[in-house]
């Protein structure tokens, strides 16, 4: 498997140089354009920009395979799908912020094989194959192998979220909150980001309550070719939902156990014991 997707790992940096240019371009514009969509979450005119450079691109070099993006939902069919998060991070890119990237994945079957998360403003990029480990780095010839941590115990464990709402929302505010009090270092870096981090062995756990398909397929291969584990929160492989957890893979078990929902949760109740939960962390 791993040769016979080295041209499609060609191809998905291709993709993200595209991408890169787009996006580098509008980021701090002072005309940039930004809707509200349905969901109240922001779309700009890069975003669109992108998703439709790269939905071209890709119906020129692999007319056969499926499309799915984040703005323009699925075209195509096939075994193979290309799935597109044209910018993770809008919210950031609209305030100026630098962490944002897109996320570029191909899944055959049910299976991410290999992906590409490229974040420009911080000249970083992280991409893998199945099979040939993860690598980070500006570009594809200049790549680094990264491996996930070793830490065995949340107690000195370095965590990574996005915020606590979507925890109360989903039912799981408790949970969350004595998993935040229980690991050694709490930080809300948020989006593709913790997740990197979590290859990249910075970080050693990284969970969010609710995403959705392009916002996580991308980020297995990496995770998981580091040698870490990304599930659902209830512990099903790969960007299936509910929510996400990647850890290093010693804690994995520890941090769904500690998340598991319990019969008849109240998520009333949950507001309240999670916001006593929170910890106060110092540098």
């Amino acid at each position: 498997m791993a040769d016979n997707l080295i041209d499609d790992v060609r191809l998905a940096h291709m993709l993200a140089d595209s991408a890169d240019s787009i996006t580098m371009d509008r980021f701090r514009s002072d005309d940039l354009s930004v809707q509200v969509k349905e969901d109240d979450t922001a779309v700009t005119d890069a975003d669109t920009a992108v998703e439709e450079a790269l939905k071209r691109t890709l119906a020129t070099a692999r007319p056969r395979d499926g499309f799915h993006g984040e703005e323009s939902g699925e075209s195509g069919w096939g075994r193979r799908r290309w799935v597109i998060d044209p910018i993770d991070g809008t919210a950031n890119f609209v305030r100026g912020a630098p962490v944002w990237a897109t996320l570029i994945a191909l899944v055959i079957g049910e299976l991410p094989v290999l992906s590409v998360v490229s974040a420009p403003a911080l000249s970083r990029r992280w991409w893998a194959h199945q099979g040939g480990g993860a690598f980070a780095g500006r570009g594809l010839l200049s790549g680094k192998k990264i491996e996930v941590s070793s830490v065995d115990w949340v107690s000195d464990a370095f965590l990574s979220y996005s915020s606590l709402g979507g925890w109360v929302d989903s039912g799981r505010g408790r949970q969350f909150g004595d998993l935040l009090r229980s690991a050694q270092r709490t930080r809300g870096f948020g989006d593709f980001w913790s997740y990197m981090m979590v290859a990249e062995g910075s970080v050693d756990i990284a969970c969010e309550p609710d995403l959705a398909l392009h916002d996580m397929a991308a980020l297995v291969p990496i995770v998981t070719e580091a040698g870490g584990r990304f599930t659902s929160l209830d512990g099903d492989p790969g960007p299936v939902g509910p929510g996400a957890l990647a850890t290093n893979a010693r804690l994995h078990e520890q941090v769904l156990n500690m998340l598991a929902m319990d019969v008849g949760d109240d998520k009333e109740d949950s507001l309240v014991i999670a916001r006593r939960a929170v910890p106060v962390t110092e540098d």
